[in-house]
């Protein structure tokens, strides 16, 4: 194949909307043009730099956008398998071919649309937790083992699962769209030491520390003896049937085209105001979960554990928060992806310095100096709240020297001088 097509799910089906050339060429389709061109809404676009036109993109590379597609971690490891392919970068084109055809948000791959509809009794839930061997089988022949978008990047086993009505657990793309109740994303531990099992239980108590801290979160997040349920925010279950939200990485808004590429916070908070509704909202947002990823030490802040979402009304905003957790305790050690330019060689960031590049609608230097000292006594609160939320004491503890720290970075934002501004241009 040296082409694929695009398509994206909106007003209750699915549409072939473009069409990507392998050597780098993305044309929209020109029926799909002459119908949305006018509105060219964010969710009709396949990304957020691709206005709909009768133009042909041309790259050198991939639109950043469809590595959001792509599986990853134990996913891509399953996918390269089943096709036979060396694991490294010639695998990408095929894996799009194939193998990106339920990722989350609403694009997918027709190459690569889930086969058709197996007739299944489905699945207990503690067949998921006991990772029975025939839920596992059937999980991996219907491409519940995936991982295709920023909502489930990552090493740690994870199967996108649907409930039907009857209570029973099926793979997604297996059952009928009306048969369906709620989506799931069902994760496992990434290995099997104590560490790993214990980053994964604690992130539900992580979210809701995030939820008391004032951040986008979805719902609860439910543990279950090593295994921890998520219901899913990019679907939306309605008696018209299911609507599937647009999901695109704060990767591949900065058009950041290739897997590891470290993406400074400021680069991110340069562009993401351009494509929410509520710029102010979403960028405080946008930084305020930084400075609770320092605060409990979650490493795991790459460009693709962020993304924006775009809702079937046509608004979009920053997503709700997704994979957080306390990944400084992992055993492979994860450093930190994302970082301020403004940060010391110690790693702490210049909250002042910062307060200096940021462009927000409304909000001077200064006052972005008085929002990060604020802050601070927020942060200082941080080990009752994570008591109160049940995570484990060990952790606090680990934690506490940390976040005092943190706290006083925070209050020298407004007290601290410098001898240039440095805002952006």
């Amino acid at each position: 194949m040296d082409e694929v097509v695009i398509e994206i799910h909106h007003g209750g089906h699915w549409h072939e909307v473009a069409t990507f050339e392998k050597w780098g060429t993305l044309t929209y389709n020109i029926d799909y043009v002459l119908t949305y061109m006018d509105t060219d809404r964010l969710v009709d676009r396949v990304g957020v730099h691709y206005p709909i036109s009768f133009a042909d993109f041309k790259h050198t590379g991939w639109p950043a956008f469809l590595l959001d597609l792509l599986p990853a971690g134990p996913a891509r490891a399953y996918w390269v398998d089943q096709l036979h392919l060396r694991d490294d970068e010639a695998a990408d084109w095929p894996l799009l071919c194939f193998a990106a055809g339920c990722p989350p948000g609403n694009l997918r791959i027709a190459s690569a649309n889930p086969p058709k509809i197996i007739e299944h009794p489905g699945f207990e839930r503690n067949d998921i937790i006991e990772r029975n061997i025939d839920f596992i089988e059937y999980a991996e022949a219907n491409g519940a083992l995936i991982a295709g978008a920023s909502s489930i990047q990552g090493q740690a086993p994870k199967f996108l699962l649907v409930e039907d009505h009857r209570g029973k657990w099926h793979a997604e793309g297996a059952l009928a769209e009306s048969q369906v109740r709620r989506h799931w994303l069902v994760k496992f531990p990434r290995g099997k030491k104590e560490a790993d099992r214990q980053v994964l239980r604690n992130e539900a108590p992580y979210y809701e520390v995030a939820r008391a801290f004032g951040l986008k979160t979805a719902t609860e997040l439910i543990f279950m003896e090593d295994s921890l349920f998520i219901k899913r925010f990019d679907r939306k279950v309605t008696n018209s049937g299911i609507e599937r939200y647009g999901l695109e990485s704060m990767a591949s808004i900065c058009e950041f085209n290739t897997f590891g590429q470290r993406i400074p916070h400021n680069t991110f908070c340069d562009l993401l105001p351009e494509y929410v509704v509520d710029p102010r909202q979403d960028l405080l947002e946008y930084i305020k979960r930084d400075i609770l990823n320092l605060a409990l030490g979650n490493t795991d802040n790459h460009g693709r554990n962020t993304a924006v979402i775009k809702r079937p009304n046509g608004t979009s905003a920053l997503s709700p928060l997704f994979d957080f957790a306390p990944m400084f305790l992992d055993p492979e050690g994860i450093p930190r992806s994302s970082r301020w330019r403004q940060e010391k060689a110690t790693g702490d960031p210049e909250w002042g310095l910062i307060a200096e590049t940021l462009n927000a609608p409304g909000i001077s230097t200064q006052e972005f100096r008085q929002w990060f000292t604020g802050q601070a006594t927020i942060v200082e609160r941080l080990p009752d709240l994570m008591e109160r939320c049940g995570v484990e004491p060990g952790i606090i503890e680990k934690l506490t020297i940390r976040i005092i720290h943190l706290a006083q970075t925070l209050r020298d934002a407004e007290s601290k001088t410098y001898s240039a501004p440095r805002r952006a241009t």
